[in-house]
């Protein structure tokens, strides 16, 4: 017979909590265990079990990734770090055209976290993931001497699945391709701004974090030949469209006039001197898509929750070879390049 449920005792994290004994069991078991609710977690094994032959059924190909999120601050408005992770992680899958299914989560602790601070991030990830259709099924912590870390840092790993005939890469833009976004860039970087205060801004910009598996299955039933599709994270809308070129060979051509952009984050980066094409995104995809099923794609993205403000951007073009250009709103045209340096730190 199982014993009920270890209790998290304290009102912050200490170095016992690592340390792999009564206190790390109760951590796991009251605030993971609790709070991420699965059976295959709840085997307290090494590792994640899962049907092989249940993967097989959803597609031909197994897709991994991994990223690390290191947001300051923990929360802000729109999101916070547990929710980014999911949804992060979630999304690299997705437009790879995979299915999401499984995750791991891997927490760096520094000492001296308040509970319930990570317990509201716990709580986050939960919802995240059950937005998302998919569960967190292993894990790891670890808690580091204060000064070690700042707060909280979460490793998120997923596992999906590729149904067959979907081939999306960043060589296969074409010319005549339509460049397609899904909505307003770069809300999340100007979030992350004004959230940190040192700047004394008064808008309510949100983040854009949010799942996109859903999207991109609407996307993928309207057009099963995409070409090319990425989350416009770090480096923003600017950074997918220069790998695309890249990687493909062909140019880019983008009408300034058809991006849509807020406009407190257009007067926000009027004001400090950035380009919105730069600043990073954690809810929005740029997809390439050949000219024949532009329009159907677009519809089915509009038609969708987290697509509702999608617009055709621009073209694929023969020249000039591996460069982005941006037509004007005043009628002239700059190179976009790859961001170089960082425009702002500890975004994602």
């Amino acid at each position: 017979m199982r014993r009920g449920r270890a209790r998290l005792r304290g009102e912050v994290i200490t170095l016992s909590h690592g340390s792999g004994g009564k206190a790390m069991r109760d951590l796991i078991e009251d605030l993971f265990l609790g709070g991420f609710d699965n059976a295959i977690l709840a085997t307290l094994e090494d590792q994640a079990r899962v049907d092989l032959a249940a993967l097989a059924t959803a597609g031909d190909r197994l897709a991994l990734t991994t990223d690390s999120y290191v947001v300051d601050p923990l929360f802000f408005p729109g999101g916070d770090i547990g929710a980014l992770a999911v949804n992060g992680t979630v999304n690299d899958l997705a437009v790879g055209g995979a299915r999401p299914l499984y995750l791991t989560c891997g927490m760096i602790i520094e000492e001296g976290l308040a509970v319930e601070d990570l317990r509201r991030v716990v709580a986050s990830m939960k919802a995240a993931a059950d937005a998302a259709g998919v569960r967190i099924v292993t894990g790891d912590t670890k808690v580091v001497h204060r000064g070690a870390a700042d707060k909280l840092f979460i490793n998120t790993a997923g596992v999906g699945v590729i149904p067959p005939g979907v081939d999306i890469r960043a060589d296969r833009a074409r010319p005549g391709d339509v460049v397609l976004v899904n909505g307003y860039i770069g809300d999340h970087g100007a979030a992350i701004v004004d959230a940190r205060g040192e700047l004394a801004l008064d808008n309510d910009i949100a983040s854009d974090c949010q799942p996109l598996n859903g999207l991109v299955e609407a996307m993928l039933a309207a057009c099963p030949d995409i070409h090319c599709m990425r989350d416009a994270t770090r480096g923003g809308l600017a950074t997918v469209l220069n790998e695309f070129a890249q990687s493909s060979g062909c140019g880019i051509r983008l009408q300034e006039t058809a991006i849509p952009l807020r406009e407190p984050v257009r007067g926000m980066c009027e004001l400090l001197g950035r380009d919105p094409l730069y600043l990073a995104n954690e809810g929005k995809l740029v997809a390439v898509v050949p000219a024949e099923h532009a329009e159907a794609v677009l519809a089915a993205m509009r038609a969708h929750p987290a697509g509702r403000d999608s617009a055709a951007i621009g073209e694929v073009t023969a020249s000039p070879a591996e460069m982005v250009v941006l037509a004007t709103g005043f009628g002239g045209e700059r190179i976009v390049d790859m961001l170089v340096g960082e425009q702002l730190p500890r975004i994602c």
